[in-house]
């Protein structure tokens, strides 16, 4: 973090999204205010509260990408929901609390997967004997003459099947293994159509729920897998992860509330839907600083990031009760993107539309190249599409590559070192007939 200064933060979200400058450096100055607090002192680092976000923005201009990318420049766990999730039937079975659970799973998984990469030699070695031990077990051998040979024999015959391993000689050999799978108790659910609530409840008790053995016949590369990561888990400390993971929630995570204006304006929905209002005071005490329980343990929430978003055309922010709005001091606008953009969108950022599409391609030994004035009708007909039917920003460029490229794409295999140039002209006669027709626009792209 000490390198990530705000015009450093925002020359790395430029890699990646196009444009929504304002967006960028008031998110940049977020994350290094964050740096800026572990550099107090302790009496005054827990007075000073993360400035939360709105965005306004019609959907398709980068608000979910900027909160996301972000988040992996700080190594934060990240998670988004939807505030009109909770205003649905059956929100109260899915509690706005949920938030922070999601957030530290997350969280523990991150801190868990950093940790194992210490460890994996270590376990590596343990489960390639235990593998050994598996494919040859050891042999009684009678105290006696030839004791010394036969011992020496096993070792020598054992080292040949390490050898046979590591070369991949013994991946099509099967093996029974012995595996640990959680068990709900007989009877707590029937077996009658309850699959999904089966997985909920074994998601739900995790560490609670009783192991029970199971024998497998597997591959050896599978068995293998099925090895390392029992001999990983074993040299993990758990209750070192845990603590990690929760600090990295509290003091560096970020949750992305998309579609806010959802829930803006006071009094009741419409239909069996829950009051608007009810779900921001609901919101309230998690963004104000509240302590959530989950499964791991306690969360503070108080020094978590909370960036919303919302395209706000029939709301605004100030629709929200003031007690919310307080919480969310900063607000920048993002701008609708037009054909410059779309152009730009298409070849500038390290992960441009263009630059997926033809590494896609390319593993099918086939090279396309896309001429300049191709690149330019794309972009014009990703506008004309959006003015004529719904407006989603960037994403209209996924639909309209992807009816470009649908015929390329199904024969690739068969154009072995294949090469083709993809110009205005291939463009027009792949798209017009579809942009000239407004409903099949409507739903085709």
């Amino acid at each position: 973090m000490d390198s990530l200064t705000p015009r450093k933060i925002v020359e790395e979200l430029d890699n990646f999204i196009i444009g929504q400058d304002k967006a960028k450096k008031a998110v940049a100055i977020a994350l290094r205010n964050r740096w800026r607090r572990q550099k107090l002192a302790p009496e005054l680092r827990d007075e000073v509260l993360p400035k939360n976000i709105i965005m306004i923005g019609p959907t398709g201009v980068g608000k979910t990408e900027i909160a996301r990318r972000l988040s992996k420049l700080a190594h934060a766990p990240f998670v988004k929901v939807e505030a009109s999730k909770f205003t649905e039937v059956g929100y109260v079975g899915r509690d706005v609390e949920s938030m922070i659970r999601d957030l530290t799973e997350i969280s523990i998984r991150m801190v868990k997967s950093e940790h194992m990469k210490h460890v994996q030699e270590k376990a590596k070695h343990l489960a390639e004997e235990r593998l050994l031990d598996l494919l040859l077990p050891q042999p009684r051998i009678l105290k006696g003459t030839g004791e010394e040979e036969e011992r020496e024999k096993h070792k020598e015959t054992r080292e040949r099947l390490k050898a046979q391993f590591r070369e991949g000689k013994l991946d099509n050999r099967y093996i029974d293994i012995e595996v640990k799978e959680k068990m709900i108790p007989f009877g707590v659910v029937s077996n009658v159509g309850l699959e999904e609530l089966e997985i909920n409840l074994k998601e739900m008790l995790g560490n609670f729920l009783p192991e029970k053995p199971k024998r497998k016949k597997v591959k050896v590369p599978e068995a293998f897998n099925i090895l390392l990561q029992e001999e990983a888990n074993k040299l993990l400390d758990k209750e070192k992860v845990t603590k990690e993971a929760i600090e990295r929630v509290e003091q560096s995570g970020i949750i992305f509330i998309d579609e806010i204006d959802k829930i803006a304006g006071k009094g009741q929905s419409y239909g069996p839907d829950v009051s608007r209002e009810g779900v921001q005071r609901d919101l309230l005490p998690i963004v104000e600083g509240t302590t959530v329980t989950t499964k791991h343990g306690p969360v503070k929430t108080e020094h978590i990031l909370f960036i919303a978003a919302g395209a706000f055309h029939m709301t605004k922010p100030s629709d929200l009760i003031p007690e919310l709005q307080g919480r969310f001091p900063i607000r920048v606008e993002l701008g609708a993107l037009g054909k410059n953009e779309f152009v730009r969108i298409l070849t500038e950022p390290h992960n441009a539309l263009i630059k997926q599409y033809t590494a896609l391609l390319f593993t099918e030994d086939v090279t396309i190249d896309f001429t300049e004035d191709a690149i330019q009708e794309i972009a014009d007909i990703a506008v004309h599409v959006n003015e004529r039917t719904e407006n989603i920003g960037a994403r209209r460029l996924h639909t309209v590559l992807e009816k470009l490229l649908e015929d390329i794409s199904f024969e690739a295999p068969d154009k072995k070192n294949g090469r083709l140039t993809i110009d205005k002209g291939y463009v027009r006669e792949k798209l017009n007939e579809i942009v000239k027709d407004e409903d099949l626009s409507r739903y085709i792209l």
